[in-house]
């Protein structure tokens, strides 16, 4: 299912660069479950509308930038984690984040990601 996780986790970062909001939502559908959530430092949305309002919150305070996948998807349990940026439309980079996604038991779809912004801290 590793494979398979990570097309999921691809497709999913692919709606938040997508530009056109029609072709967003059906992207988002396609990898989001019924009534999952999203939440991060400035966000706690509840199905996909909700999502869908809040990348194009995004998408308008940093337009033309990009999410790029960083890192390997990790996972186990239905459960996957992996490293994010924001590149900014003139490749600025930001700081990495982490997201961890909870998928359904098939696989198939995402039904939470949590979020952090910035690298872990060391102790």
């Amino acid at each position: 299912m590793s494979s398979d996780a990570t097309s999921l986790i691809d497709r999913y970062c692919a709606v938040w660069n997508e530009p056109d909001p029609v072709r967003r939502k059906a992207s988002l559908e396609a990898v989001w479950a019924e009534g999952a959530t999203y939440t991060d430092p400035r966000a706690d949305a509840v199905g996909a509308d909700e999502l869908l309002a809040h990348i194009a919150n995004i998408r308008a305070g940093r337009p033309g930038a990009v999410i790029v996948r960083t890192s390997a998807v990790d996972l186990h349990h239905c459960i996957a984690r992996f490293g994010w940026r924001v590149v900014e439309a003139d490749g600025t980079p930001l700081p990495e984040g982490i997201d961890v996604a909870f998928l359904t038991p098939d696989g198939e779809r995402i039904e939470r990601i949590v979020g952090f912004f910035g690298p872990m801290m060391p102790i």
